[in-house]
């Protein structure tokens, strides 16, 4: 969840959602977010929307965390009405979601089950620092409802692990896979981060190798951003930080993408791989494919039929509308036709499923063309109808949408 919310139209109090978003409402997958904003520190490149203990302030705190988010379950429902809404896919992310208690977790869980049903096996995540679980939270976890868990990785350097001021040790996020396997968990993700000032082609190929070893069913791993307003950003401007080089960057991403494909693992989605179908993150597919989902939590970004809202960022600003059974909900946004096309090419693009031809726009044609002359886009799927990013396309992504969207 980004620190800085978007502008958008006022949101009535009483979270009531226009005729146009409930306008098949349950014909739609449908999941649970929930952001969870604490963290022990602030990460030198983090952005979210999170606190430290000495950022709270007044109103705010760990200990009643959960039974303001079981109040945001409880309205969800009220706005929502009494439609058959089985949740699919849940997330708990943040923030560090496991510094709460894995009851209060647990809680929050069993909230969304009464008041909406989870779905028989349906797939429910936590986030998780490395260094917040242990064998004892784990199996609470697991015997709460959980069966996915994501680590933070990022690296296996240590030295890269400072520039980014992660506060894990090299060698825990495998202990923290070991032990969620050994709690029954049924598939478990590891984040990484490349590019990082200081880290070498080696580095990054220690990292990949590191994460395989560690045995998980599911990798991610993200080109490192640099977002205005953090320490990452500010060690940059001075000098002391080069900036990230695109160039390396796409390099390191080939070398995750055949270091992966070599240990089983495939792209689903241009930064996630998976061992099989069954290890894709389902919650994410959720978004990328036009789902509904209600996010519970501070900043926290909803979609409910083309119509997204963002709740207030500070916790305790919303944890006192909640009190006054008010919405959370700081603004919103209505999308037209035109943007929810746009939105559903940026993404299903991005997915190994591809997008459809016939969906593109008749101005875009000749840039599809462009594209597959140049090697963007799979050939055979082509012939069947299909945009399928090539590896090359998928270093291009974001220039080829940009093309596409006329």
């Amino acid at each position: 969840m980004p620190s800085t919310l978007p502008d958008g139209d006022p949101a009535p109090t009483s979270g009531e959602l226009p005729e146009s978003a409930l306008s098949g409402l349950g014909e739609r997958p449908f999941g649970f977010y929930v952001h969870v904003p604490f963290c022990v520190t602030r990460c030198g490149y983090c952005d979210f929307n999170t606190y430290t203990a000495a950022e709270l302030g007044p109103g705010a705190s760990h200990r009643d965390y959960a039974d303001t988010v079981v109040e945001e379950v409880r309205f969800a429902r009220r706005v929502l009405g009494d439609a058959e809404l089985p949740v699919e896919t849940v997330f708990f992310g943040g923030g560090t979601p496991t510094l709460l208690p894995p009851e209060d977790l647990a809680r929050i869980l069993a909230a969304i089950d009464s008041e909406f049903g989870l779905r028989p096996g349906a797939e429910v995540t936590t986030e998780a620092n490395p260094e917040s679980v242990d064998p004892h939270s784990l199996d609470k976890l697991r015997h709460g409802g959980f069966n996915r868990i994501s680590f933070g990785m990022q690296s296996a350097r240590e030295h890269v692990l400072q520039v980014l001021d992660r506060t894990h040790t090299p060698g825990r996020p495998a202990a923290a896979v070991r032990e969620a396997k050994e709690a029954g968990f049924e598939h478990v993700n590891l984040d990484l981060i490349y590019s990082t000032p200081g880290e070498s082609d080696d580095d990054w190929r220690a990292s990949v190798a590191a994460a395989v070893e560690a045995g998980p069913d599911h990798v991610s791993a993200y080109s490192l951003i640099v977002e205005e307003g953090t320490r990452l950003a500010a060690r940059i401007r001075r000098g002391e930080l080069p900036m990230p080089d695109d160039d390396v960057a796409a390099d390191r991403y080939l070398i995750a993408d055949q270091m992966l494909a070599e240990a089983g693992f495939r792209w689903y989605e241009v930064s996630n791989w998976a061992t099989s179908d069954e290890a894709r993150c389902r919650h994410n597919l959720l978004y990328w494919t036009g789902g509904d989902w209600w996010a519970a939590g501070p900043g926290a970004h909803s979609h409910v039929g083309g119509t997204r809202w963002w709740n207030v960022k500070h916790p305790a600003a919303y944890a006192q509308r909640l009190a006054a059974h008010a919405s959370p909900a700081h603004a919103r946004e209505v999308l037209g036709d035109e943007a929810r096309a746009d939105e559903r090419l940026m993404l299903e693009l991005r997915l190994s499923s591809g997008y459809p031809l016939a969906e593109v726009a008749p101005d875009a044609r000749t840039a599809v063309a462009g594209a597959l002359a140049r090697g963007l886009l799979e050939t055979e799927p082509f012939k069947s109808g299909l945009m399928v990013l090539t590896l090359r396309g998928r270093l291009l992504a974001d220039a080829l949408v940009r093309d596409l969207l006329v």
